[in-house]
């Protein structure tokens, strides 16, 4: 056989081999956003809000299928339908990440304090519920940094109706953001606050103000369920080094409860 007869067939050959690369890489990503939008999501923690609960820097995994599925539940929240479908209710003290509902954009996370229903008040930085206040443990003092700064705070516990129970920071009980009127949560909405209490942006500022303020059920993305993996703030993707150094095993593998 000749050479210009052997040309065609390699030709095809290399075509039916692309052609299978590219159908492996489509059904790879096709399989990685069914994961992604029906069972888990990465987050990283930007931020100090939710310590000491989370800390910034620690890589959670969110479980997508907790409260139904929205159109947020989707990359670039496109406009394919309003509401839940397979809708759960969220349970008072879970760790939640949302879309901000100002901008419908931004992810948020922090611990559900009120629901649809509910009147919330802070007073001297106990949370009430519904009259009823939310039970505190104190634990002692650490020392955090708020706001470029360090400072004492209070260590407390606090322990709700249903069992749920985490430890909180306060550093001045005193401000307005611990004191506060009664935010009475309208039907379908949510009320959030982040533990950091006094370095926390949340439901206790409303949206008008660049705050959260209530969150519409539809914006709930995922419970977050486990510390993955966890890095100190030096820690970075182009420094292999710090992937190792600035490591925190101790908080890696560590379940959200």
């Amino acid at each position: 056989m000749s050479s210009a007869s052997k040309a065609p067939s390699a030709t095809r050959s290399a075509t039916n081999e692309m052609v299978e690369v590219g159908k492996t890489v489509f059904y790879a990503l096709l399989i990685a956003l069914v994961l992604r939008v029906l069972l888990f999501q990465p987050f990283t923690i930007p931020s100090a809000s939710m310590e000491p609960t989370l800390l910034e820097g620690d890589y959670i995994i969110v479980s997508k299928y907790s409260y139904g599925f929205s159109k947020h539940s989707i990359p670039l929240s496109p406009p394919i339908f309003n509401g839940r479908i397979l809708f759960h209710a969220p349970a008072r003290g879970d760790v939640i990440v949302f879309k901000l509902p100002r901008d419908n954009k931004t992810d948020y996370i922090k611990r559900l304090i009120g629901l649809p229903g509910d009147h919330i008040q802070i007073k001297k930085g106990m949370v009430f519920v519904n009259n009823r206040p939310i039970a505190q443990m104190p634990q002692g003092q650490t020392t955090i940094d708020l706001g470029g700064f360090m400072t004492k705070a209070d260590v407390i516990r606090e322990k709700m109706s249903n069992g749920k129970s985490y430890l909180t920071y306060s550093v001045d009980a005193t401000q307005p953001p611990e004191n506060t009127d009664v935010f009475v949560v309208p039907e379908g909405n949510y009320f959030f606050m982040g533990d950091n209490r006094d370095n926390s942006l949340d439901s206790r500022f409303a949206k008008e103000n660049d705050g959260v303020g209530f969150v519409p059920a539809e914006n709930l993305e995922g419970k977050a369920q486990i510390i993955l993996l966890s890095w100190n703030k030096g820690a970075s993707l182009f420094k292999p080094w710090t992937w190792v150094l600035d490591a925190r095993p101790s908080r890696f593998f560590h379940y959200l409860y």
